[in-house]
């Protein structure tokens, strides 16, 4: 009887290459909308509102995507757990790059009226469809390919694609904004990068399309594991994960988009800055967002995740205490301590969360369950951070968005050591 032939191995750099890569172009994706939702979408698709109303109008579409992702968890999240990480990674970019490049290809109110808005809400529900799927399978496929002692430092390699996405989306409006007046912005300079993400998605389909399956989840099918409906056992059997999962990545999603959708907008509107100005203090920022990651990550694999992101929360109650003081007018210095340190923090919350969601559900409902509590955490918490904040800034002054950091930080430590107890009480 002839021997069986071994299964394929993945190797290290291919597996951390494909998951960073993914991530990189889906995160870039969705942050190009989340500016120009800020800089573009305003003017071109709600002109007949004034200033503040139309930005809130504009952010009320970037919401739509956190409405799709836990939509695009449980499609995608049924077939990554039913039929592999690898086949539901490429349909979930492709998703995401088809919806990104319609977005920079759709004519505005001016030429289609009313239908102009409709339409870009609808691109933005398929681009967060798309990243409700991507985002769990990437973790997934670093993760399960980890070698022991190792699960939350290959587990950050997706997550890195967040500050490499923002950097690549803020670099590009800030390259058209020196580049081109505001006349020609507005007018195609916009489209350019929604047009030329279909490059990077291409690249990120050669290279996923290079990967062999996930050995945990070969043995699921080897076992006989997987199960009919993963949505339905994860709800289920598995409410104590989703639910105190949920919450443990609350104050994650809250930081991020305060940090950069609400801080743009605000800054711009309000304080004063230039466009170019507040870009590059941002992207200065972010580079401190990517190097609390593998700090975080290291802290993860020698203390536990769990740990490592509670860590991270108590942090964050204090930062939103220093909103007030530190986010003014006249002072970038200021403002851009401000952002490195919010986004620094950012880092050590964001970069154990994937691989501590992960740990939370069995193999066989992993991809549903993990994507599932994540893209709820970003109904609940980055949906409404931007509209919120702005509205609470307007109204009670920009203390209030402090305050509103600190409630969610309380939240979410207290769901973690919710986790931690449970984790410990296992025999």
């Amino acid at each position: 009887m002839p021997a069986t032939a071994p299964a394929p191995i993945n190797s290290p750099r291919r597996v951390l290459a494909a998951s960073l890569v993914g991530t990189t172009i889906e995160f870039f994706d969705f942050y190009i909308y989340a500016t120009a939702a800020v800089l573009v979408f305003p003017t071109l698709f709600f002109p007949d509102s004034s200033s503040n109303a139309a930005l809130l109008q504009s952010l009320a579409t970037f919401a739509v995507a956190f409405i799709a992702r836990p939509v695009g968890s449980a499609l995608f999240g049924h077939y990554g757990d039913r039929i592999g990480r690898k086949a539901t990674l490429v349909a979930a970019l492709l998703t995401m790059g088809l919806s990104t490049v319609a977005i920079g290809l759709l004519p505005t109110h001016a030429q289609i009226g009313l239908a102009a808005p409709l339409l870009l809400a609808l691109c933005r529900f398929g681009q967060g469809l798309g990243l409700g799927g991507e985002w769990g399978g990437a973790v997934l496929l670093a993760t399960e390919n980890a070698p022991p002692g190792k699960r939350a430092w290959y587990g950050m390699f997706p997550q890195l694609g967040a500050p490499l996405g923002f950097l690549l989306s803020a670099g590009i409006f800030l390259l058209l904004d020196r580049g081109m007046d505001d006349a020609a912005f507005l007018a195609w300079g916009w489209r350019v990068p929604f047009v030329a993400s279909a490059l990077l998605v291409g690249v990120g389909l050669w290279v996923r399309l290079n990967i062999q399956e996930t050995p945990d989840f070969r043995r699921a099918v080897e076992g006989g594991q997987r199960v009919r409906l993963p949505m339905r056992e994860v709800v289920a059997g598995h409410g104590f994960a989703l639910v105190a999962g949920t919450l443990a990545a609350f104050a994650t999603f809250v930081l991020f988009y305060l940090m950069t959708v609400f801080t743009l907008g605000h800054g711009t509107s309000v304080l004063a800055y230039t466009r170019e100005q507040f870009l590059l203090l941002q992207m200065v920022g972010i580079l401190f967002f990517g190097a609390g990651i593998p700090l975080s990550a290291v802290l993860g694999d020698r203390h536990g995740t769990v740990p490592a992101m509670l860590l991270a929360t108590v942090a964050i109650f204090v930062f939103g205490l220093l909103f007030q003081p530190l986010f003014q007018a006249a002072h970038p210095w200021q403002v851009l301590g401000f952002l490195s340190l919010g986004l620094f923090l950012m880092g050590l919350t964001y970069g154990p969360c994937g691989t501590m969601l992960a740990s939370l559900y069995p193999v066989q409902v992993r991809y549903t369950g993990a994507s599932l509590s994540f893209n709820l955490a970003g109904i609940l918490g980055a949906a409404p951070a931007p509209y919120a904040a702005t509205w609470l800034a307007g109204t009670y002054g920009i203390g209030a968005v402090g305050g509103y950091l600190c409630a969610t930080a309380v939240v979410t430590a207290l769901a973690l050591w919710a986790i931690q107890r449970r984790t410990a009480a296992r025999p």
